[in-house]
């Protein structure tokens, strides 16, 4: 048996490192300044034939090759950070989907955390957010299968499936004692991605839950409506960005184009390799896929000027932070909330063929200013006054083996729930969150959004300062 073994091993070993010198020379024929190879890591890939050996010859059951190469694969990628995975042919066939905006299943966004799956928010008008589904809740349990030991692309597999089947799903939520049992229906998730409405007379709502495919076009359009034969008398525009999870980086382009100067530099990356390094601009060739019609040429020139408020929260994670980073370092809107999500890596989608790739963490997001993005996210130049209890939402710097913020200097500033977690608890505050769970969910652009109301007294009380600007201009 230790010579089959040993066999095993030399031949893994032979197998992997050639593996490894055909990706590296590809890369290399690929591109022309990359660094040389690094020395395979021989003692490391000995150590890890041995263990696949000994799988194969004394683990209870027999394991198929391709079974414990994949999981081989799952865990160098998912040590990395919460973001990078492998995708095999139905994860990648899901990503292509949801990018598109529709596809069956509950409407929740998630991560995973020490086993379980974690909710970093359910998505507006799905089973999921009108049955109550809260950010931070852990489901443990999907039907009857344990949740624990699984990987996220597995419980993602559980959750989506055909339209007017049932789920049900188990939860543990901060301030229960008892486990919380939800039957859901999925339905077919088709996610609109702009939503727009004329609040009164003279000030624009927009609405943005998803960058996807489309977003660009769909708010080119919503744009047109509401300025049509409004553009001499519109007096606010409020873009609101909260609980969008992001999407698709030439969406988040497209959006803050539609707002800033031509040309202005919406983000920019960094990375190790060069691909990696980029400076996106408000211009149709980082927004455009392909030769199309550029959607944002003739949109109202008042878009560019009118007084402006961005609303984010603690669910505005990605995209939606490039946005609201982009408009407020350009100062041409005001950011009112709460602190966002911080998820600021960028993700890659390299193909491996057979119709499978990996989804790796290739370089960070910074705001035209140079601000790090990554487990910090955007702080509102004015504060959530509503009492939302957003300050508890989980966010990236939560997230176990989150990428750090890259710059030593910047530091996540200190929430009301990281002050408050270092006081006692008390059944005062038990309470309180017990109460909060038992709210149901504020409609975004309803009458009852208090932080919509906080937007419009803003505009009605205070100048902005785009108006401000405007006043300077104007008496000089």
């Amino acid at each position: 048996m230790s010579s089959a073994i040993k066999k095993t091993g030399l031949l893994l070993i032979g197998l992997v490192a050639g593996m490894m010198l055909s990706l590296n020379f590809s890369a290399i024929a690929k591109k022309d300044n990359i660094e040389a190879i690094h020395p395979l890591p021989i003692d490391e890939l000995r150590t890890f034939a041995q263990v696949f050996g000994r799988i194969k010859s004394d683990y209870v059951e027999s394991v198929e090759d391709k079974k414990l190469i994949t999981e081989a694969i799952n865990g160098m990628l998912v040590g990395l950070d919460p973001h990078s995975s492998y995708l095999d042919k139905d994860d990648y066939k899901e990503l292509q989907i949801g990018t598109q905006g529709e596809f069956g299943g509950l409407g929740i966004q998630v991560t995973m955390e020490d086993g379980v799956v974690k909710v970093i928010s359910p998505i507006e008008d799905t089973p999921a957010f009108r049955a109550g589904i809260k950010t931070g809740d852990l489901i443990i349990k999907l039907d009857d299968t344990v949740v624990k030991g699984m990987t996220l692309n597995d419980a993602i597999k559980l959750m989506r499936g055909k339209p007017n089947t049932s789920i049900k799903i188990t939860i543990v939520r901060e301030g229960e004692t008892e486990p919380l049992v939800f039957n859901l229906v999925r339905d077919i998730i088709k996610i609109q991605s702009v939503k727009s409405k004329m609040i009164e007379p003279g000030y624009a709502y927009i609405r943005i839950t998803q960058f996807q495919e489309q977003t660009g076009e769909n708010l080119a359009q919503a744009i047109r409506t509401l300025f049509a034969g409004h553009s001499n008398d519109m007096k606010g525009l409020i873009l609101d960005l909260r609980n969008d999870p992001g999407g698709l980086l030439n969406g988040a382009v497209a959006v803050s184009a539609a707002f800033l100067p031509e040309n202005a530099l919406v983000v920019y990356t960094e990375g190790r390799s060069p691909d990696a390094k980029m400076k996106l601009h408000a211009n149709p060739e980082y927004y455009l896929r392909g030769p199309d019609e550029d959607f944002l040429k003739g949109l109202p020139a008042a878009v560019k000027t009118v007084p402006m408020i961005t609303l984010v929260n603690g669910g505005s994670a990605s995209a939606s932070e490039i946005v609201a980073g982009a408009l407020q370092d350009h100062k041409r809107s005001i950011v009112m909330g709460s602190q966002t999500f911080g998820k600021g890596s960028v993700q890659t989608i390299l193909p491996l063929g057979n119709n499978t790739a990996i989804k790796l963490t290739t370089a960070r997001y910074y705001t035209p200013n140079g601000q790090s993005i990554q487990a910090k996210g955007i702080t509102p130049d004015v504060p959530d006054e509503t009492d939302s209890g957003d300050d508890e939402r989980l966010r990236e710097s939560d997230l176990n083996r989150h990428l750090s913020n890259g710059k030593k200097t910047d530091k996540k500033p200190e929430s009301e729930s990281d002050k408050a977690a270092k006081k006692p608890a008390s059944n005062k505050k038990n309470k309180k969150n017990k109460n909060k769970n038992d709210k149901a969910p504020v409609e975004f652009g309803s009458e009852g959004d208090l932080l919509l109301i906080q937007a419009m007294n803003y505009f009605k009380g205070i100048k902005t300062p785009v108006s401000e600007k405007k006043s300077d201009e104007t008496d000089s």
